[in-house]
């Protein structure tokens, strides 16, 4: 337990990030009360390659999970296909989309979608991409908060495709899924969040961030079965997280307090989908 809990010196107020005593009562910056949380504020710091290396274990462990479970039904037609668990499993996991969202009120499913995977293609492009992306964003950002704009993307994405197949729009530009997994909501979501970055520090970066959106565009019209829709709702979402957030605003525990609340929501929601 000590290893965990600071006993003496100073630690950062979740509330303003400002400097505090473990035994102050008060933060006098921003008059939170208790600033140091008994002395475990320490632990709402989140560090940006541990974040990622926990990201993707979590994807590659539901991956295999989804495998195990599909014995027998496996599919390892073509090259996109290869290793593809049986959708109905993924469903059964916690896959998004207008049947499970709309059709079985499976309305939590938008926040465990994006842990699962459609084949070994599919795991491994959107982890190559989040191995690049998220330390990019946790340099503007800090890496609660850019954990905070991974999930919430996701949210935003899925929800936004399982409505518009619910409504019916099933068009390949952004027509919406009866069914969808995968991380590249959140991947989106986090070339939403450096374009805002981008916006306001780099015309550069800017036009960068552009090209891969244009990229991942292009891809999703070219390749079947990309899930457009979630691609956009993931990227509007990480550029309206991140705008809130603003740039040059220091992060606080509670955004790792908010991050860490949903990663248990998404936890959650593949154990209520499983058991339900």
């Amino acid at each position: 337990m000590g290893a965990w809990r600071r006993r003496s010196g100073s630690v950062l107020c979740p509330g303003c990030g400002k400097l505090v005593g473990v035994r102050d009562e008060v933060c006098l910056n921003c008059g939170r009360r208790h600033p140091a949380m008994f002395g475990f504020a320490s632990l709402l710091r989140l560090d940006d390659d541990r974040v990622l290396k926990v990201l993707i274990g979590a994807n590659g462990v539901l991956f295999v999970l989804a495998l195990a479970l599909s014995l027998g039904q496996i599919g390892v037609s073509g090259f996109l296909g290869f290793l593809s668990p049986s959708s109905t499993v993924l469903y059964y996991l916690g896959a998004a989309g207008s049947i499970p969202v709309f059709e079985a009120g499976k309305w939590y499913t938008v926040f465990s979608a994006g842990w699962l995977h459609g084949s070994l293609l599919h795991i491994g492009f959107n982890m190559y991409w989040l191995w690049n992306l998220f330390p990019a964003v946790g340099r503007g950002f800090g890496a609660a908060r850019t954990l905070l704009i991974y999930q919430a993307s996701a949210g935003a994405g899925f929800l936004l495709t399982s409505f518009l197949g619910a409504a019916g729009f099933s068009n390949r530009l952004i027509g919406g899924a009866a069914l969808t997994v995968g991380a590249s909501a959140s991947v989106c979501g986090l070339l939403g969040a450096l374009l805002y970055y981008g916006r306001r520090t780099s015309d550069d970066l800017a036009r960068t961030v552009w090209r891969y959106a244009i990229f991942i565009g292009i891809f999703g019209l070219l390749v079947p079965g990309i899930d457009n829709a979630a691609h956009l709702g993931g990227f509007l979402g990480g550029y309206l997280v991140a705008s809130r957030f603003g740039v040059f605003s220091p992060e606080r525990g509670r955004h790792a307090l908010w991050a860490l609340g949903l990663l248990a929501v998404s936890l959650l929601a593949i154990m209520r989908s499983a058991l339900g």
